[in-house]
């Protein structure tokens, strides 16, 4: 199934999980660490109440928006819409456009940073035309798929490994940014 078909089928949960990660593995770029999405995290859980989660991202923003990324840097920039476009509510409307943006969002910027050739559109790539990718995209892409074929598959319960991905993706793209920086020194 693609990436498109997976979020339209995905709940109110796996949405905001899904949004919420790809902003978690885009979080380097902010300079923010890897404890400050976590409340947003635990929010998702079944004992936790949904309407705590806009003040958790209102905390989440005020971590974030101090960052150290280069405001003038276009991957920078899409990480910053994607934070600044969540959702206070988590209501499914509101999180199904916001996990849709940052999905994309998440594939460009992965796209951005990667300097191997990739000329397909994104949307290409999130509909499942995989061929000739560049590996930081597709590696992207398939975190993205899991996490919602994880959660699709046991709810709340998915969460900690949906986590799991997030995380290593992050690791990931926090080894691409200090390489980025290293070479423009």
């Amino acid at each position: 199934m693609s990436l498109v078909e997976l979020i339209a089928q995905a709940d109110e949960r796996g949405l905001a999980a899904s949004g919420l990660a790809c902003l978690d593995r885009c979080v380097p770029l902010l300079g923010g660490d890897d404890e400050i999405l976590r409340p947003l995290w635990g929010n998702l859980t079944e004992a936790s109440d949904a309407a705590d989660w806009g003040e958790l991202l209102d905390q989440a923003r005020g971590k974030l928006e101090s960052g150290d990324g280069e405001d003038g840097d276009e991957a920078v920039l899409l990480v910053r819409r994607m934070l600044a476009a969540a959702p206070a509510d988590r209501c499914a409307a509101e999180v199904r456009l916001w996990a849709d943006a940052c999905s994309v969002a998440s594939l460009q910027i992965h796209r951005l940073l990667d300097p191997a050739e990739d000329a397909s559109p994104v949307d290409s790539r999130r509909e499942g035309r995989t061929e000739g990718m560049s590996p930081l995209v597709a590696a992207e892409l398939r975190r993205q798929v899991t996490v919602l074929e994880i959660l699709a598959g046991h709810g709340a319960a998915g969460l900690r490994r949906a986590l799991e991905v997030s995380t290593e993706g992050r690791r990931v793209l926090r080894a691409v940014v200090s390489r980025r920086a290293r070479g423009r020194r």
